[in-house]
């Protein structure tokens, strides 16, 4: 099976983290989490984002989660795909050049990308999007107009694959997202 990188931050989504990091090594992959400055065996904190009626979704606190590799010293190049979960993490991995290099890799050797929810502020900040569609949270879909992307609005429990891209709007496309994905292999 193949061998995944997924990148997450503190605040990252708590069900976009941890059922793909789960679900995928249960499909037979090995998935490396790593966040930027931080170590194997360090924690990042996650928020439970829930759609409870109100005009965009509620924050509460999720749980610690055990990283299990440390993000200096991975390469790239010896991961099959990378995995992005939303929440607000992305909002500020964006913003560090490692990470943006790190996106570029998958994108420039062609490799399987899956971005969930907010993931895609993370791929337009890297990567052109021109030529892609590109599924997110609706509040992302500037964001992904801005890079070039088609954004594609689809229900919350469906996912979209458009060329090694996979993405889908949140956490409740994790099957056929992750189905996806794996299908990518």
């Amino acid at each position: 099976m193949a061998s995944l990188l997924l990148i997450a931050g503190d605040f990252v989504e708590d069900y976009e983290l941890m059922v793909p990091f789960q679900a995928l090594q249960a499909m037979g992959h090995q998935v490396d989490a790593v966040c930027p400055d931080k170590r194997e065996g360090d924690r990042i904190r996650t928020a439970i984002h829930d759609f409870e009626g109100d005009q965009t979704y509620t924050e509460k606190p999720g749980h610690n989660f055990v990283l299990n590799a440390t993000f200096s010293e991975v390469t790239p190049g010896d991961y099959d795909g990378l995995v992005i979960p939303g929440g607000r993490a992305p909002e500020y991995l964006r913003l560090d050049e490692r990470v943006l290099e790190l996106v570029r890799h998958f994108f420039d050797h062609e490799k399987p990308v899956a971005a969930i929810c907010h993931g895609a502020q993370l791929l337009a900040a890297a990567v052109s999007l021109e030529g892609f569609r590109v599924s997110a949270y609706p509040a992302c879909a500037p964001e992904v107009h801005l890079a070039g992307g088609d954004f594609a609005e689809l229900e919350v429990d469906q996912a979209i694959v458009s060329d090694t891209l996979v993405t889908a709007p949140a956490w409740p496309a994790h099957p056929a997202w992750l189905a996806r994905f794996h299908a990518l292999f």
